[in-house]
């Protein structure tokens, strides 16, 4: 979980990053405190970073990554400030610990033996967690640290891979290429959500929408250059709709795995 040793994170994760004048003053007290041997206060010893990393989690659901900020998860656990830096070094660090906390929230499968099945189950769960927590597409990928829980995620989900003659920068490239689609799959869920709620919000009348609607099919029709296009709307199919996202995003993952399937090589004979 969160509050996982530190030997477990690789070397240098915080290096580079700069910290306020504000959380430089603050983690500087800390540390003249844990120096000298003094006991930290009653509350920030009933605190724990798992406490800590689970409010921050809870808090960008909420209200939003840019909600995240040390004052505001102290004000929800009713802590003062200076106690999370007890347990936390600063923003970015806790950071890390949300994006490290929600790999475990996604299962892995065990090896069933059948990849493309673990592979399928795997990607609909890690759908599933982004969808969940949204906000967090604003820094995968963008943040290079990998703490013990994202490294027990590739080791496990390399571990679907076993069964294949595959060498390992293959097995990685694989587990990169599902990534890549469920993320691209989810910015998109992401972008319908946002469109359907400011439908929701300033609705048009079917009675306003219809006659516009047919009017610029025609000017497309009568234009020539937009066939396809005018089949498309006289077929009345909505690219967005609600209830075929699951459908939508099944189909994508059968192509991407078929395309796998067509680069794995087969079992040696007796394997």
């Amino acid at each position: 979980m969160a509050d996982e040793g530190e030997e477990l994170w690789p070397p240098f994760y915080l290096s580079g990053r700069i910290d306020s004048p504000r959380e430089q003053r603050i983690q500087g007290r800390v540390q003249e405190i844990k120096e000298h041997g003094r006991r930290a206060p009653g509350r920030v010893r009933a605190l724990s970073r798992d406490e800590i990393v689970r409010t921050a989690i809870a808090v960008a659901d909420a209200e939003g990554p840019e909600a995240i900020s040390m004052r505001r998860i102290a004000q929800v656990l009713k802590a003062g400030t200076m106690s999370l830096y007890w347990h936390v070094t600063n923003k970015e660090q806790l950071l890390d610990l949300m994006l490290d906390a929600l790999l475990a929230d996604i299962k892995v499968p065990e090896p069933s033996g059948d990849w493309r099945t673990d592979l399928q189950t795997l990607a609909r769960n890690e759908r599933t967690t982004l969808l969940r927590h949204n906000w967090i597409m604003g820094f995968l990928g963008g943040r290079p640290a990998m703490g013990p829980n994202t490294l027990l995620h590739l080791d496990r989900s390399l571990a679907l891979l076993d069964g294949l003659d595959l060498d390992f920068a293959a097995a990685v490239d694989i587990l990169g290429l599902i990534q890549t689609y469920v993320m691209g799959a989810v910015l998109r869920e992401m972008r319908e959500q946002r469109i359907q709620r400011d439908q929701e919000q300033h609705p048009i009348a079917p009675e306003d929408w219809e006659p516009a609607r047919q009017a610029w099919r025609d000017r497309l029709a009568a234009d020539g250059r937009f066939s396809r296009v005018v089949k498309f709307l006289d077929e009345g199919i909505d690219p967005d709709a609600e209830e075929t996202r699951d459908q939508r995003f099944e189909f994508g993952l059968d192509c991407v795995l078929d395309g796998i399937a067509a680069r794995v090589p087969p079992k040696s004979p007796g394997a």
